[in-house]
């Protein structure tokens, strides 16, 4: 059983932006989050981190979210700056960093529907790849849930697609967590960020943003070609997620530029 968390002790106050820093919208928010067995995950980060294991029916499973969302008025947290609005879905593990106890996610990627991606890939060696991203979505302004969830990315390195259902039926549902505030701790407020640089160096980002208020949702069909090609999530296995979240609009900021480690 995972230990229990209250939001207001993983609070903080928001870092100064400076410099190059970020400040976006994500819109269209989810997080699909898959329970597989831990041994999945042998060898895709290094001995510095360990997988943050949750039991589910009594086996010790690691946890992976698909992140879709949409930038929009993506621009400068410090300078007048042009907005941008582009697809995206990132990739990320849930690990435990021995060497400060701190839980974040290992980033496996993301694919990005921009010309800006050349920033982050060339410049800074992030994993970040193209793709096509497109969302078809109707939210319900009286309810707050989505009457319409459909996402799909074409590309080489990760083509995806997901189709998901809301209503206010839909229950926060954990397994191996002792309340629903601890479960949505570990699975919401990971702040730290580590993968392997496109050069196989070590490096690290990090985020801030408020408290997320996603509502529970279910998926009615998934496709990710990167789960399946690194054998973590197989193509049966996507149909039946951990938990699935979305949030309609929520912001972060992005402190820049991501730090080489080693």
């Amino acid at each position: 059983m995972q230990e229990s968390r209250k939001l207001a002790d993983y609070l903080t106050a928001r870092p100064k932006p400076k410099g190059i820093d970020v400040l976006c919208g994500l819109k269209h928010f989810a997080i699909i989050t898959y329970a597989v067995p831990a041994d999945r995950f042998r060898g895709i980060f290094p001995e510095r981190f360990h997988l943050d294991t949750v039991e589910v029916d009594g086996q010790m499973m690691g946890l992976i979210s698909v992140v879709p969302f949409v930038d929009v008025d993506f621009t400068s947290a410090v300078f007048p700056f042009p907005k941008f609005t582009m697809g995206q879905t990132n990739y990320r593990i849930y690990i435990i960093d021995t060497k400060t106890n701190e839980r974040c996610v290992w980033f496996l990627g993301t694919t990005l529907d921009s010309w800006t991606l050349a920033v982050p890939r060339y410049l800074w060696n992030l994993p970040w790849h193209a793709g096509k991203v497109s969302f078809d979505c109707a939210l319900n302004p009286s309810t707050g849930l989505y009457d319409r969830y459909q996402m799909e990315t074409k590309s080489n390195w990760a083509a995806a697609s997901v189709e998901l259902t809301q209503s206010k039926n839909d229950a926060f549902e954990f397994s191996g967590f002792p309340d629903t505030e601890s479960a949505l701790v570990y699975l919401t407020h990971p702040l730290a960020g580590f993968y392997y640089r496109r050069d196989g160096k070590l490096g690290t980002y990090r985020v801030w943003h408020k408290a997320l208020e996603v509502k529970p949702a279910k998926l009615k069909s998934a496709k990710f070609k990167l789960l399946s090609d690194l054998g973590i999530v197989g193509t049966a296995e996507q149909n039946n997620p951990y938990s699935v979240l979305i949030e309609p609009m929520n912001e972060f900021t992005i402190y820049l530029p991501p730090a080489v480690i080693g």
